[in-house]
């Protein structure tokens, strides 16, 4: 069965979906849209795509596609998913969900309603030890979870490997709320909460974060960009099972250009999940090791991309994971921490 797609947005993201669904035999990349029409044709010339449209709305007057992915700014989630899920296509969606609860779980209620397939790109579901730890701990390995810390750790504000953030956009508007930015919470944030909280196999229902945005700039300013939004993110969780954890998110951590990390505890066993230098690591300390402190690497199975488990999930033969609830699940967490950092990080229930 052929799987027709429709890619919203053409920016530096949009490649890498064009590219990862173009390699699944039987998938046809039919259009793009995008508002810019210079983009929008540089795109659809780039990867062969014969339809390119201005909007939406005149996409799906169209009509000549079964699915979308959208990867337009997260501001605009909301408004450019919800008529793809009244006209009865099938959307994987960009994260974050949408920039509030509200819009995500009516965005979740929509698909639910619709009978579509639809989910959401937490990119580090694609992480083999991601998905072997979760597993592990589903199974009984490590008993009842006591006790996890995550971070997510980034240094391009202490260096310029993927490029100056003082002279470039791409990174200044990531630093000003002025612009759309919600600081280092909004931007990887869901990523880390995502990560701890499937591998535990357990919502959060009570979180207190504490944020903080640094100088950086003379009178915090470059250009038109206001450096306000916040820069490292503490996040204190309690699981519904009653395990307790830290969560904590910065762009300061010289030494680490993009690393994820986990451990988490139980009563039987304990477990480190790694994703640093791109690179994917699992290690227990399980059984008799307990008496010794030992730790063990563990295999794990490749994992299909979140673009082959959509179209797995629209031809039934998959899946439909991460979706639009699990997703609204956690911008409502990310919201709550919001609210706590505003109230000077109190407590608050999920």
């Amino acid at each position: 069965m052929n799987t027709r797609l429709l890619i919203l947005g053409t920016g530096g993201m949009a490649n890498n979906h064009a590219e990862g669904f173009a390699k699944i035999p039987g998938v046809e990349l039919v259009g793009g849209v995008d508002t810019r029409p210079e983009n929008l044709k540089a795109f659809c010339e780039k990867h062969g795509i014969a339809n390119g449209f201005a909007s939406v709305a005149e996409a799906l007057d169209w009509g000549g596609f079964d699915a979308v992915t959208n990867v337009t700014p997260d501001a605009v989630h909301f408004a450019t998913t919800m008529p793809c899920l009244t006209a009865g296509k099938h959307v994987l969606c960009e994260k974050p969900l949408a920039t509030q609860a509200a819009d995500a779980r009516a965005m979740a209620e929509a698909a639910a309603q619709a009978g579509v397939v639809n989910m959401v790109n937490l990119t580090y579901r694609n992480v083999p030890a991601l998905q072997q730890a979760a597993r592990m701990v589903t199974e009984g390995a490590i008993g009842t979870v006591r006790h996890f810390e995550a971070s997510y750790l980034q240094s391009w504000l202490t260096q310029p490997a993927w490029g100056d953030w003082r002279t470039e956009a791409q990174w200044l508007w990531r630093l000003s709320s002025a612009h759309g930015s919600k600081g280092v919470l909004g931007d990887v944030g869901i990523h880390i909460l995502d990560f701890a909280t499937f591998i535990a196999g357990q919502p959060a229902d009570a979180i207190a974060c504490q944020l903080a945005a640094f100088d950086k700039a003379q009178g915090g300013r470059i250009g038109e960009y206001s450096l306000d939004a916040n820069d490292s993110a503490v996040m204190q969780l309690r699981l519904a099972g009653g395990a307790l954890g830290v969560v904590h998110a910065t762009r300061f951590a010289t030494g680490h250009l993009n690393d994820l990390r986990l451990r988490i505890y139980g009563d039987l066993g304990g477990l480190e999940v790694g994703f640093e230098g791109a690179v994917s690591r699992l290690r227990a300390c399980l059984g008799d090791n307990r008496l010794t402190a030992a730790w063990e690497d563990v295999a794990c199975p490749d994992v299909p991309t979140i673009y082959e488990r959509f179209v797995a999930a629209i031809r039934g033969e998959g899946p439909m994971e991460p979706d639009f609830a699990r997703g609204a699940v956690l911008q409502s967490l990310l919201d709550r921490a919001e609210d706590s950092a505003a109230q000077g990080g109190i407590s608050l229930s999920v």
